[in-house]
């Protein structure tokens, strides 16, 4: 093999905002796999929000990346060498694991995929873990009725447009919010939102028009002023599905409270009997990916499932993409192509 294996490092622990000194890129030789292990060369690499969480060493539901070592990530890519039968060379599979070039998994860890139901990259975000994230919140917690109105944060992003579209798949009426213009014409005129609000402008009188008959579902990417201004609209029986709080991730735990963005009047939650609840996709999603997978992949035979993807090239590309997923630079599911 004459390839390296290109890996980003957790140089240090950010103080706030992550920056590009936090990481480091070296060049290592590929490992070697083992008895009942698999050598992956990575494709496409996955960036998202819960990494920021791993770069802490605040405790957790997960370990944090420790000093020195690998980035936390998935990847999706080929298989190099298999010392297991149920997989051969050329295979491609998800499952990899860091930001690097090459890894070794077990290869219970992995899955093959087929990509002639979606690209590859796709695996890291439709029919990835963004993808299962929103199918199993809204089958566990949201539980949308048809009729009733969903309210998405971040509808643009890798979770949000997928949420948005599984809940008109059973018959709701979406808003979606997000930041910008184009985002929102994104949301509403490729995604098929019912409409999109703009975060960056006044959000009250937007939520007013877009949601007269007030919300039933609301699905928190954010947290900070957007929750602020949805959760007094929650009718009787809402639910709020937890899934991140990104405006929160650069706040060091512990900090003074007033340096933490505003929260919501909780009184109402016991007059209106609402339910407001957290989940971690790895609880209970991964055991049921075959039954995601069967209700996803006739939606994008069909073309009720559509999807944007922001690529950045090169895995030395990864942390200042990363920095930027963070203030919402990016546009659709970040993926890096490793090359």
């Amino acid at each position: 093999m004459t390839e390296t294996n290109l890996q980003v490092l957790l140089r240090r622990r950010p103080q706030g905002a992550p920056v590009p000194e936090d990481f480091e890129v070296v060049e290592t030789a590929p490992p070697t796999p083992g008895p009942g292990q698999v050598l992956v060369r990575a494709r496409f690499l996955s960036l998202d929000p819960y990494m920021r969480g791993r770069m802490s060493d605040a405790k957790s539901y997960a370990k944090p990346v420790a000093l020195g070592a690998v980035m936390e990530g998935a990847t999706v890519g080929e298989v190099v060498t298999s010392n297991d039968p149920g997989f051969k060379p050329g295979d491609v599979v998800m499952g990899g694991q860091g930001w690097q070039r090459f890894c070794v998994m077990d290869a219970a860890r992995l899955r093959k995929v087929d990509t002639s139901v979606a690209p590859l990259s796709a695996y890291l975000g439709l029919l990835g873990m963004p993808g299962l994230t929103a199918w199993v919140g809204l089958e566990d917690i949201g539980t949308p009725k048809a009729g009733e109105t969903v309210v998405v944060s971040a509808a643009s992003g890798a979770v949000g447009q997928v949420v948005g579209q599984l809940a008109k798949a059973r018959g709701c009426r979406v808003v979606g919010i997000a930041g910008g213009q184009a985002k929102c014409d994104f949301v509403v005129k490729e995604l098929g939102f019912d409409a999109c609000l703009d975060h960056r402008q006044p959000l009250n009188p937007q939520l007013d028009a877009a949601c007269p008959d007030g919300i039933d579902v609301y699905w928190e990417n954010v947290g900070g002023h957007v929750q602020e201004a949805v959760f007094p609209r929650f009718n009787d029986f809402g639910r709020m599905v937890m899934c991140g709080m990104i405006a929160q991730y650069n706040i060091a735990p512990g900090a003074d409270a007033a340096g933490a963005p505003p929260g919501p009047n909780l009184g109402p939650v016991v007059r209106k009997r609402l339910r407001i609840q957290g989940f971690i996709v790895s609880d209970t999603g991964w055991p049921r990916y075959d039954a995601f997978l069967a209700e996803m992949t006739p939606l994008i035979a069909q073309g009720r499932m559509r999807w944007r993807e922001d690529v950045a090239d090169g895995l030395a590309a990864a942390p200042r993409a990363f920095i930027g997923l963070l203030q919402g630079e990016n546009f659709g599911k970040l993926v890096v192509r490793i090359g």
